[in-house]
């Protein structure tokens, strides 16, 4: 096999190579390969191939944290993201020395899992659309240290993202409280309470053709909070917490939805079995008057903080489309699959 643009000069090492190949993926891929592939550089056999090629091409980043997350890695993800390159993202844990982080190359059974999916060749079905989607868990804060929260990690949310930028869409996400990194190549607005995350998706939503609200948002919030930490006393018992419900941003979404627009909402519950967790999300689909519900049972620590999930997407008519038990990725593009289908051409 060549590993020079001089080896074998006849037989243009630098086209048969993206001409032969079904897939080329780039294990680890280093902030250097990101960049000159992003500037379409062709002074070696690596970067000539990847101007040739025309099958699907999988970089898998590996670098230390500071690296990863520098603006100038980022916007080159993101033009590469663009050209329809798919971007494994970083594991998390330990890179070199003591250093832990994002930037560790993911496992070999990942970027098998990748190549798979790549080679089953991912669709462009989303290029030019816009999708907002909503990532994470919110917190209502009780006083400066304190507040009430969930368990969301914002995997699930995330995969979404992703699988959309894979796909050619423009990613906005709008991110509460999260254990994973974003995907490099999405817009990022942070927030912290439902109120603001309400407000930014709703200052968003114009401009997306479908808006995704996987967040898990807190329903209610301490009526007041205090301006000084909540002191433990052991004679004294706490005062009681009054909760108010905060504004359901699914229902105003779908109440200032301009025409054509898809909104997916989310609905994690608790059931005994897949008949009443049907009946509680069709309830709620009812309620909302969104076109699609992602509906799923999170009870005995099932899908919280994991890789593997178990969804079931509803339409509108409270009929299911899609039932997909597996790893978040695959959720995702179901739900993607049922938002490509709605959307006007």
């Amino acid at each position: 096999m060549s590993d020079s643009v001089w080896d074998d000069v006849p037989a243009v090492p630098h086209v048969s190579l993206g001409r032969w190949a079904d897939a080329v993926i780039i294990a680890p891929a280093s902030a250097n390969v990101l960049a000159r592939a992003a500037a379409g550089m062709s002074d070696d056999l690596l970067t000539a191939t990847l101007l040739t090629a025309t099958c699907p091409i999988l970089m898998a980043p590996a670098m230390h944290t500071e690296m990863w997350e520098h603006p100038a890695t980022r916007a080159n993800v993101a033009t590469l993201r663009g050209r329809g390159v798919q971007i494994i993202e970083p594991a998390v844990g330990r890179l070199t020395g003591a250093d832990t982080g994002p930037g560790r190359l993911p496992e070999p059974e990942d970027l098998a899992r990748a190549l798979e999916a790549a080679l089953e060749s991912s669709p462009r079905d989303l290029a030019g659309r816009r999708l907002l989607v909503s990532v994470g868990g919110t917190r209502e804060p009780l006083d400066p240290v304190r507040f009430l929260g969930n368990h969301s990690s914002g995997r699930q949310g995330f995969a979404i993202v992703e699988r959309a930028l894979a796909r050619g869409a423009q990613v906005t996400a709008v991110v509460g409280a999260v254990d994973v990194p974003a995907p490099a190549g999405a817009r990022v607005l942070p927030v912290v309470t439902a109120a603001q995350m309400r407000e930014a998706m709703l200052a968003e939503q114009a401009s997306a053709d479908a808006v995704v609200m996987a967040a898990a948002v807190a329903d209610f919030r301490p009526d007041r909070v205090a301006e000084s930490k909540i002191k433990k006393s052991d004679d004294v018992a706490p005062e009681p917490v009054n909760l108010v419900r905060n504004p359901d941003i699914l229902v105003d979404l779908v109440a200032s939805r301009r025409q054509s627009q898809v909104i997916v909402g989310f609905a994690a519950e608790t059931a005994t079995d897949d008949s009443q967790l049907l009946s509680l999300a069709r309830a709620k689909l009812t309620r909302k008057g969104c076109d699609l519900l992602v509906v799923n049972d999170v009870g005995d620590d099932r899908v919280f903080g994991r890789d593997e999930t178990r969804v079931q997407v509803l339409a509108a008519d409270g009929g299911v489309r899609a039932d997909v038990r597996g790893r978040k990725a695959a959720a995702a593009d179901a739900v993607l699959d049922e938002i490509v289908k709605i959307l006007p051409a």
